[in-house]
Order: C-alpha cells, then sequence, then structure tokens
C-alpha cells in the first residue's frame, strides 16, 4: 500500500511538471526593433529602449520599461526596444553612447529622454508632454538622414567583424593575436581589390582618342606653346627698347644739364673778370671824391668858426649828406664798371 502511495504521488508530481511546462509564458508587451522593422517608429508616437544583456542598469529598468509598455494603449503610445548586441547598426543610426538610453519619437521626429526609466516619469512625460520642452534630433543627427545611415553601415561592419573574432577566438580557440593578423590582412588585399576595381571602372568610362585626333592635338598643342614663347619673347623685346629709350632719354638730360652748368660758370667767370675793373674805377674816383670832400670841409670850416656851440648838430649833419653823396657816387661808378 506504501508503494502504491508513493508511486500516486509522483505520478502527481510528473503531471504537475508537465502542466507547468505547456503553460505559455507570458506575453511581452515590448516590441522587439531590428533593422528590417526600424521603419514603423517613423509613425505613430513611439519610445524606444537601447539596452544590452550585460548591463546591470538596463537589467534594472526591464520590469518598468514591460510597465510602461503595458500601459502602452492607455497612454496611446507604443514601445520597444532595441539590442545593441544584435543590431548594431540602429545604435550607430540612433549614435547610441551610452546605456541604457531612451528616444522619444513622434509622426518621424526623435528627441532624446535623458530622464530616469522609472514608470511613473515617463508616464508624465507622455501625458505632460513634456518631450514638447525637448530639442529635437534635426538634419544629419535624424535617425532617418543619409549621414546617420551611413553611420549605421559602419556598427553594422562593426559589429560583424566583432562576432567574427569572438567565432575565432572563443569558439575555435584561435589566439588573438592571429585573428588581429588575419583582419590585418583582410583588409589590405581588400584595399588592393578596391583600387583594381576602381581602375577597371575608370578605364572603361575613359575612352582615348583616335591616333590622328591625338596628333592633331600634338600639333596644336606645339603651336601654342611656340605662338606663347614668340610672344614672350617680342614682349622681352619691347622692354629692351623701352629701356634703351628710357636710357638714351636719361643721357640727354644728363648732358643738357652739363651745358647748363657751363653756361652757369661762364656766367661767374665773366663776373669775376668785371671786378677788377670795377676795383681800377674806384681807385680813379677814389681821389676825385677826396677832393670833393676836402673842398666840401673847408666851405664848412669857415661857417663853424662863424657859428656858435649850439649849431655843431647841424655841422655832423652836414657831413653826413655830403658822405651819402660820396658813397652814392662811388655805387654809381660801380655799376657802370670800365668802358670798354
Amino acid at each position: 500500500m506504501a508503494g502504491g502511495l508513493l508511486t500516486a504521488l509522483l505520478a502527481a508530481w510528473v503531471s504537475a511538471a508537465a502542466s507547468e511546462a505547456a503553460m505559455p509564458e507570458e506575453q511581452s508587451w515590448v516590441l522587439p526593433m531590428t533593422a528590417s522593422n526600424w521603419t514603423l517608429v517613423m509613425e505613430g508616437e513611439w519610445m524606444l529602449k537601447f539596452y544590452a544583456p550585460w548591463c546591470p542598469s538596463c537589467q534594472q529598468t526591464d520590469s518598468e520599461w514591460e510597465t510602461f509598455a503595458k500601459n502602452g494603449e492607455i497612454l496611446h503610445i507604443s514601445v520597444g526596444k532595441v539590442d545593441v548586441i544584435q543590431e548594431p547598426g540602429l545604435s550607430g543610426r540612433f549614435f547610441v553612447t551610452t546605456l541604457p538610453a531612451f528616444f522619444h519619437a513622434k509622426d518621424g521626429i526623435f528627441r532624446r529622454y535623458r530622464g530616469p526609466g522609472i514608470y511613473e516619469d515617463l508616464q508624465n512625460y507622455i501625458l505632460e508632454k513634456k518631450w514638447q520642452s525637448v530639442e529635437p534630433l534635426t538634419g544629419w543627427k535624424s535617425p532617418a538622414s543619409l549621414t546617420m545611415s551611413g553611420m549605421a553601415g559602419l556598427f553594422s561592419i562593426s559589429g560583424k567583424i566583432w562576432h567574427l573574432h569572438n567565432y575565432f577566438t572563443v569558439t575555435l580557440g584561435i589566439p588573438a593575436w592571429c585573428s588581429y593578423a588575419f583582419f590585418v590582412i583582410a583588409t589590405l588585399i581588400f584595399g588592393l581589390l578596391m583600387g583594381l576595381i576602381l581602375v577597371v571602372i575608370s578605364e572603361c568610362f575613359y575612352v582615348p582618342l583616335p591616333r590622328h585626333l591625338s596628333e592633331r592635338s600634338e600639333q596644336s598643342r606645339r603651336s601654342e606653346e611656340a605662338h606663347r614663347a614668340e610672344q614672350l619673347q617680342d614682349a622681352e623685346e619691347e622692354k629692351d627698347d623701352s629701356n634703351e629709350e628710357e636710357i638714351k632719354d636719361s643721357l640727354v638730360d644728363d648732358e643738357e644739364e652739363k651745358e647748363d652748368f657751363g653756361d652757369d660758370d661762364e656766367a661767374e667767370e665773366e663776373e669775376d673778370e668785371d671786378s677788377p675793373a670795377a676795383g681800377v674805377a674806384e681807385e680813379r674816383s677814389g681821389p676825385q671824391d677826396q677832393g670833393s670832400l676836402r673842398e666840401t670841409q673847408k666851405e664848412v670850416e669857415p661857417e663853424e668858426t662863424e657859428k656858435d656851440a649850439p649849431e655843431q648838430p647841424r655841422r655832423s649833419a652836414d657831413t653826413e649828406m655830403a658822405e651819402d653823396t660820396l658813397r652814392q657816387r662811388k655805387s654809381q661808378h660801380a655799376d657802370k664798371g670800365p668802358e670798354v
């Protein structure tokens, strides 16, 4: 009987375990976003969360984010999440540098939510429309722009390289330096192939000229060079001629200046020759002037004896007049010069 009881308990336990295994897991209200369906956020109102499975801060906000997603119908908003390990392209498109990262999207206009990932704060952010006071990501910063599309491509390539490196080192057990050497060689080979492809494309689109056209172009080029050389030679000759004319003009000016200086010297010499003749005339006129001076003095002396002492100032005035007359005569003789 005891054995039957144990058998019944074991059967009940197995049936309960089977029923628990058969129960479906609780459905998540958060929509996983990938590179294929991310364009859904361009319509309507969305909240996105970027996370990584190994991130502790991301794990702490998982329950709050799930609660926020359950009330999405009441708030008229859709809620999604992006695994940056599985979708590196989307992390590059939104330029995610910290985890967790939250974004709000309204009809294709994106804004960064920098508040805490708590349900109450997220709910107030939507109900009170606090997102209107946040500067949107416009221009090249917008995830839908061409620039961020290129960034997404770079991030996706880097993610694939990282997965390949992990496959080499973890799965296959290859040393890390061997993996690095492989990527270096692959990069060089890829660069050479791209250069070869560019050369082939340029050769396909470049159409060489026929031989007769190339010869004509060569002849025209040579004729143009010869014409330019002739023009340069003519310009140099004109420059030389102008320089010669300037030199001649300067020489003529120098000669004229020398002639002017010679005429001035001759005039000075003539003046010097005239000066001795003037001295002789002064010597000749000297005795005559002295005689006239003596006669005037003789005429003045009797008058001085007859007059009294108060009339002496008048005598000195007469003497000054006589001397002035004598000086005037000398100056007249000097101006007239010698008689020729």
